[in-house]
């Protein structure tokens, strides 16, 4: 088996992106990028290495099987800012929930951009895009905005990220966030992810910073609510950079 690329080939194919594929089943399994023998460092790591992943205990499985995993490369001789978009490309699209019959993907980190500019249906743009502006008078209910933009984190998958990133850590009023109904996830101006605060407290080490724990609202567990405020563009209030406003509280 192939594990490391003459240094002739290495010149040739500069960055590249490439594909772990699982011979048992056929599916990809992680979409990486890099130069020289990238390609091959993971085998090294589960071979070298107690490390744990997804990615490693897979890889660690097909040895055990007596296979080997099959490294195809999906496109080289890039610039390296042409392979990070196009590792980026490759795993929304093999990360997205309709296309689970031709991967199995292990990549902790999500594409590049996948939120807002990820793949998606054609009404799931136009509701990103055209979802409407949702100014204060519009706000019916007890609710409560935080400005997710220096705190998404794309280490988390999908979903998880924006309740991660709204949920903790923000300097504000107990009091105040505990009549919240709804905290609205404000990513680029534009209302993301509806989540219901079931507690509230403070950060173990930080009693002024304080999270919450609750769930998301739905089109399928309150179509209503969702349809209020999802995807919709919250009109600015000029002079303030405070990531928190309170409306109905």
């Amino acid at each position: 088996m192939l594990q490391d690329f003459s240094p002739r080939t290495e010149e040739a194919l500069g960055y590249y992106v490439y594909l772990l594929v699982d011979p048992r089943d056929g599916k990809i399994f992680y979409v990486g990028k890099g130069k020289g023998d990238r390609v091959f460092a993971h085998l090294r790591c589960a071979e070298s290495t107690d490390a744990e992943s997804e990615k490693l205990n897979t890889i660690r499985d097909i040895n055990k099987a007596g296979k080997e995993v099959r490294y195809y490369i999906a496109r080289h001789g890039l610039e390296e800012a042409e392979a990070f978009l196009v590792e980026s490309v490759l795993i929304d699209l093999l990360t997205f929930r309709d296309f689970s019959s031709v991967a199995n993907i292990t990549n902790i980190q999500s594409g590049h951009h996948q939120f807002d500019r990820g793949i998606k249906t054609a009404e799931e743009l136009e509701a990103l895009y055209n979802g409407g502006e949702l100014e204060e008078h519009g706000i019916m209910d007890r609710v409560l905005t935080i400005n997710i933009n220096g705190t998404y984190n794309r280490n988390y998958k999908g979903k998880e990220s924006i309740y991660e990133a709204t949920r903790k850590s923000w300097r504000l009023s107990p009091r105040r966030a505990e009549k919240v109904q709804y905290v609205l996830s404000e990513y680029r101006g534009v209302v993301r992810a509806i989540f219901v605060p079931e507690k509230w407290d403070h950060e173990k080490d930080n009693d002024k910073r304080w999270l919450f724990e609750g769930y998301e609202i739905t089109e399928q567990n309150n179509p209503e609510i969702y349809h209020r405020y999802i995807n919709k563009h919250l009109s600015k209030t000029k002079g303030t950079q405070n990531p928190i406003h309170y409306y109905n509280v």
